[in-house]
């Protein structure tokens, strides 16, 4: 994965040295086109000279750096910014080159990292150098030229830090975005898990128990108990096994066909019944396939419901009954009787407020409540979404 990451970082920075390089040679092209060459910055309108071979070179020496603006920014704008200071002190002609000092001042306030503070004001006492050298040298242009011209260039320079300021920020907000996310996920698996120990151990502990007690009492049906118990423990493991494969970086992406589905419900009252819990299952309306985050949010709110009937209730008859609607899947699971302690679902314990939360996420509701008749009622109403 790391060297994925490099090759990727290597072959961005390639493409845009490859683009920056492009930019600067049509910049540079550009200079000697008739029809635009005479366009550029002008600041001090000295006699003009004749072009020659230093000329030339103070043109290309004005665009051709442009191609390292992003990865040396001070060092693009000190030659473009020499070589525009001698290109007007000689009084050549004007050339398109000379916007290449607009944009190194802005590439250097948008890419410039370190000792920003210091760049900017090393060009600005160059600026004032280049102003009192084109003054001795006789320049026409008064002092309100030269102050106009530099807040040219001070707007180019916030221009760019205006950039900068604008990227850190975004690149805040998609940090923040990706730890919330990730804290969302580990407050999701960290639900799964409690589910899948508690109900899971819960039923091997009662499958265990009723284990002993047939040592006792009926030695034949040990084997079938054992058999309950080594059935649990696998789904446990099965279960988990999912969870963990959804940690991995490079999980198997088939663990998803292994999320608990609403179709497995069946399996969860099954496994309630061999460990001596009466469980009825009731369901009603189209079973249609759903989302997966819904019909997991659905698996789960049984599993919480019967690990408590079996935990508080347990040997006192259980109704599970859902209902799919159109819009919604309706949920009820509700235990007759007195209970052997007392269940926390008026405040919610754990489970119960991992899965409200999970519910509420889905824009549903879920009610946890004693019954006044004895045993208690979860209800649970989830908005119905398609797989598509």
């Amino acid at each position: 994965m790391f060297l994925v990451q490099t090759a990727r970082a290597w072959w961005q920075r390639r493409t845009q040295l490859a683009k920056d390089t492009l930019f600067s040679a049509a910049l540079t092209a550009l200079a000697f086109v008739p029809t635009v060459s005479a366009i550029g910055a002008q600041l001090g309108d000295l006699p003009k000279r004749p072009v020659d071979a230093l000329a030339l070179v103070l043109i290309v020496a004005q665009s051709a750096p442009l191609a390292l603006r992003r990865r040396w920014p001070a060092a693009c704008l000190a030659i473009i910014g020499v070589a525009f200071a001698l290109h007007q002190s000689f009084g050549y002609p004007d050339t398109f080159a000379s916007i290449g000092l607009y944009l190194a001042l802005y590439a250097a306030g948008a890419h410039q990292v370190r000792h920003r503070a210091v760049l900017a004001a090393g060009a600005s006492a160059g600026y004032c150098g280049l102003a009192v050298v084109l003054h001795l040298l006789g320049s026409p242009s008064q002092i309100q030229v030269f102050l106009v011209f530099y807040l040219t260039l001070v707007v180019m320079w916030m221009s760019g830090t205006a950039i900068r300021r604008w990227r850190a920020e975004e690149a805040e907000r998609r940090r923040l975005s990706v730890e919330v996310a990730t804290a969302g996920e580990r407050a999701r698996i960290a639900r799964d898990l409690h589910d899948v120990v508690t109900h899971h151990v819960t039923a091997m502990v009662i499958q265990a128990d009723a284990t002993q007690f047939l040592l006792d009492g009926a030695p034949g049906r040990v084997g079938e108990g054992l058999a309950s118990i080594s059935d649990t423990g696998r789904r446990a493991l099965t279960e988990l096994r999912h969870l963990l494969g959804v940690l991995e970086a490079t999980g198997d992406s088939t663990t998803t066909d292994r999320s608990p589905a609403l179709g497995r419900v069946s399996d969860l009252v099954e496994q309630a019944r061999l460990s001596g819990q009466p469980v009825e299952l009731s369901r009603h309306g189209d079973q249609r396939e759903h989302a997966v985050d819904v019909e997991l949010a659905a698996y789960r709110v049984v599993q919480e419901a019967l690990t408590n009937a079996m935990k508080y209730a347990k040997g006192q008859s259980t109704m599970v009954r859902i209902d799919d609607h159109d819009d919604r899947i309706e949920i009820e699971v509700t235990t007759d009787g007195a209970t052997n302690g007392t269940p926390d679902v008026a405040s919610g314990g754990r489970g119960l407020r991992g899965l409200r939360e999970r519910v509420r996420m889905l824009d549903g509701d879920l009610v946890a409540a004693a019954r006044p008749e004895g045993g208690f009622r979860v209800h649970a109403l989830i908005p119905s979404r398609s797989e598509a």
